[in-house]
């Protein structure tokens, strides 16, 4: 069975945020072919879907590299997001479906739940199935796949401290919904816009390191993704 080429770039990429493969570092298709349990034919176009994304590039007589960002590149990447975060929550206010509504309502009820117990770890997930499912309600597929990608790399270049507050981070959360709730696209836009300033600050560059962690072949784990 072929294994699709967007199991195999999936699992690169987890590979490449999670420190893996350090940046800078030489991708070659034997090594990954080997590494995943795939032929070198879908490690070839997830190369391809990487180096598009900016998560590899190519160099001259080395191959393909793991990409080496600039502080620049990463300080672009959460003044990308502050702009399109709001526009995306805006578009969530005319488009979403109670679909939507009542998978939002449920994470900030857990949030704030969450919250108000410390529990940390859980709130970092959470925190990213909800922006992940705003998203999703803006209905809009090119503005979907933008955020998905800026939550890749940022995730990659940056490690996020815990809000000070979070029970206060998810009364903010849950003002969003409400907003989006009511159809208010421009209450909507201007608390996302807040909320995503006050969490860029939060962000700190990550100094680049190896990670090292246990992976299965795509070819076992690809039902997954």
């Amino acid at each position: 069975m072929r294994i699709p080429a967007h199991s195999v770039c999936t699992a690169i990429r987890d590979d490449i945020v999670s420190g893996v493969f350090e940046r800078g570092s030489r991708l070659t298709e034997e090594q990954l072919a080997r590494r995943y349990g795939v032929s070198r034919v879908p490690v070839r176009e997830a190369l391809r879907t990487l180096e598009s994304e900016g998560f590899v590039t190519t160099r001259r007589h080395a191959g393909a590299c793991v990409a080496e960002p600039t502080e620049q590149e990463a300080a672009d990447l959460l003044e990308i997001r502050m702009l399109l975060e709001p526009m995306s929550a805006a578009r969530a206010a005319q488009r979403r479906t109670e679909a939507h509504l009542k998978v939002l309502r449920g994470l900030v009820r857990l949030g704030q739940e969450r919250a108000r117990r410390g529990q940390g770890e859980d709130l970092r997930s959470l925190g990213g199935w909800f922006h992940e499912t705003l998203a999703q309600a803006s209905g809009s597929p090119g503005l979907i796949a933008l955020l998905t990608q800026l939550r890749h790399k940022i995730a990659w270049m940056y490690a996020v401290e815990q809000p000070a507050k979070p029970v206060e981070s998810w009364i903010e959360h849950g003002a969003i919904v409400d907003a989006v709730a009511r159809g208010d696209a421009e209450r909507a836009r201007a608390l996302t816009a807040l909320h995503t300033e006050r969490a860029a600050a939060a962000h700190r560059l990550r100094r680049p390191e190896r990670v090292r962690t246990s992976q299965h072949a795509v070819n076992i784990a690809s039902a997954r993704h």
